[in-house]
């Protein structure tokens, strides 16, 4: 799957993964070589192949990024419609998991447009005490530049995909 062509399609998957799951989980490695993963639920994806994350309560990431900025983000449509569909009709409409392979980048104030992007997201959540708390005081972001990306097959029910 290249990843250029096939943006704008990827973008939708990992839309729908967030309607699903409300994050994605990113792959690191530490100055160890131990591999960890980390549970984002304010990746945006742009227009470009790259994206950005809110920077809040994140430790691992950018702690890893100084030894080895490549990550692996893994995005699942685990929509229970969607697998029942797929169950029943053998097969999936489309890919049910994708990952994308990429490097971080600086960490930076965010931007009006990115705070605007967050607040759309958890829109939903506005009138929750815990809306505020968590997503009140967002104010950086991390920049991620992605190279590849793998589409994630499950025998004949993606083969003809």
């Amino acid at each position: 799957m290249d990843i250029t062509n096939n943006w704008k399609a990827i973008r939708s998957h990992f839309n729908n993964s967030f309607k699903s799951n409300l994050h994605v989980s990113i792959a690191s490695v530490d100055t160890k070589n131990n591999p960890t993963v980390t549970p984002v639920g304010t990746l945006f994806l742009n227009g470009d192949q790259t994206g950005f994350y809110f920077e809040k309560y994140i430790s691992k990431l950018p702690e890893n990024a100084k030894s080895n900025n490549n990550i692996c983000v893994l995005a699942v449509n685990s929509n229970k419609w969607f697998w029942l569909k797929s169950l029943y009709n053998l097969k999936f409409n489309t890919y049910p998991a994708l990952k994308l392979y990429g490097k971080l980048g600086i960490k930076r104030e965010a931007s009006e447009i990115e705070i605007s992007r967050l607040k759309k997201r958890m829109k939903s959540t506005n009138t929750l005490k815990g809306n505020k708390y968590l997503w009140g005081d967002m104010v950086h972001v991390r920049e991620v530049y992605f190279t590849n990306v793998e589409k994630i097959n499950i025998g004949k029910m993606t083969s003809h995909l």
